[in-house]
């Protein structure tokens, strides 16, 4: 690691000469200090990633160094250098927060190895800690959109629920009301944070995997069981597993699921021993369980055990209060991803929106307002910029001729026409041009049917 500053501390001249030649030649910045109190001045000053220490220095010694070091900065790697036999110490410096030791005399070879591998720890802490900056920013309980009522209710059992000591949380709503999303909130909001969150979508993974993939195997359990493998509920230890789409666990499955619930263990697929496991388990379906153990493809026994803690996720139609919430929330989002400057939607799109019944839920929403931004370019977000299909579904005028039907009285053609001039204007908010299109007429034939009809005076 080029350019990584260490810090050499002895109060010997030769070795700290040494020390420096040496690291210089491996693309160190080093900078050296012989006693205690000049090694705290330059670590304050000059803000070394790595440390070596001597122990025995004169004045105040290298443990007491240490302790003042990590007072200043806990995040320096600190490698300390003691004399032959002092175990004791080095032991003793460990439990100071001292990364590793060498003794004196030491090999460069060796010290070199030391030396890259600190780094490199240090490095993946710092790596582990943006990830989990990044995760926390992107999957707090802050980040949930929602102001109704029902969100509200929502949240407010998940705060509830993540500080609790609950072992099971059932989620259940539609797809794409944001289960998982609302998953990774409790994790983020537990004691368990800092632990695994692992996630497994139980429908996408064959039943003769699935126990493999829960709960391990051992060498040579099946044909291609080439080696040992730890299962989620191992490698989740301390933290949250995601069970999504845990209706469509087959029974078989179920039952082992229910005993690592009850036991607190699991077994490997071929092993004989029982692991201990501390996993906080949340479950999520769309299917409606009590349905499905009246028709005995689920489980009365695990389903009392997963639903501890019920939580429900309304549909988008059951919080239209959210639907606007959402839609600038995304139009933001995708601004900054795409470089555009759409700055809100129109009166028409705006009625549209909080009027469909959006069966895809939050989900459908995020892809309508990704399309639209992705394919225009205006300032505003009107109607026609919404995918005509869903329009079309939802019944709206723009749904074309083919939706007409004839009364069974009939109907006066000119009434249809001037109906039509009509709602294009009010969908394009008076814009004539994108009304004339939207009927497939040129600008001079639309003025005059709006001449007609009294639109133009």
């Amino acid at each position: 690691m080029r350019n990584t500053r260490i810090l050499v501390v002895d109060d010997e001249h030769l070795i700290r000469w040494s020390l420096e030649q040496s690291l210089k030649k491996q693309g160190y910045d080093v900078i050296t200090a012989a006693s205690g109190e000049e090694a705290l001045r330059q670590v304050q000053e000059e803000s070394p990633e790595l440390m070596l220490l001597d122990i025995q220095l004169p004045g105040m010694d290298g443990l007491q160094v240490l302790e003042k070091v990590k007072e200043v900065d806990g995040e320096i790697i600190v490698v300390m250098v003691t004399a032959l036999g002092v175990l004791e110490t080095a032991v003793k410096a460990m439990r100071l927060g001292a990364h590793d030791y060498i003794n004196k005399p030491f090999n460069l070879d060796e010290l070199s190895i030391i030396i890259k591998k600190a780094l490199e720890t240090r490095q993946l802490r710092k790596e582990v800690a943006q990830l989990r900056s990044v995760h926390e920013s992107k999957f707090g309980i802050d980040k949930i959109i929602g102001e109704s009522r029902h969100m509200k209710q929502v949240l407010d059992m998940v705060r509830k629920v993540a500080k609790s000591d609950a072992s099971t949380v059932l989620i259940q709503g539609e797809s794409g009301t944001g289960k998982e999303l609302i998953a990774r909130a409790i994790h983020m909001e537990s004691a368990r944070k800092d632990k695994p969150f692992m996630a497994i979508n139980c429908a996408a993974v064959p039943e003769t995997l699935l126990e493999s993939e829960l709960m391990g195997h051992e060498k040579g359990a099946f044909t291609d069981a080439k080696s040992q493998k730890q299962g989620l509920f191992e490698m989740t230890d301390g933290g949250t597993l995601f069970l999504d789409e845990i209706g469509d666990m087959e029974v078989g499955m179920q039952a082992k699921l229910l005993r690592v619930l009850e036991e607190r263990t699991v077994r490997r697929v071929g092993g004989n021993k029982e692991i201990p496991v501390d996993v906080r388990i949340v479950s999520a379906t769309n299917q409606e369980l009590l349905k499905k153990i009246e028709d005995k493809t689920f489980r009365n026994d695990l389903y009392y055990r997963l639903q501890v803690i019920p939580i429900y996720l309304p549909p988008l139609r059951e919080r239209r209060d959210d639907i606007m919430v959402l839609v600038n929330f995304f139009i933001r989002h995708y601004n900054r991803e795409f470089g555009k400057a759409v700055a809100g939607v129109s009166k028409m799109a705006r009625k549209f929106l909080e009027e469909y019944e959006w069966p895809g839920n939050v989900r459908e929403l995020k892809n309508i307002i990704e399309r639209a931004l992705i394919l225009e370019n205006e300032e505003t977000l009107m109607l026609e910029h919404l995918p005509q299909e869903l329009i079309s579904k939802a019944g709206g005028v723009a749904s074309g001729p083919m939706s007409l039907r004839i009364p069974p009285e009939g109907i006066d053609i000119e009434d249809v026409e001037r109906e039509l001039i009509r709602q294009s204007l009010e969908i394009a908010e008076g814009n004539q041009s994108k009304a004339a299109k939207m009927l497939n007429l040129g600008i001079d034939a639309f003025r005059y049917r709006m001449k007609k009809f009294g639109f133009l005076s």
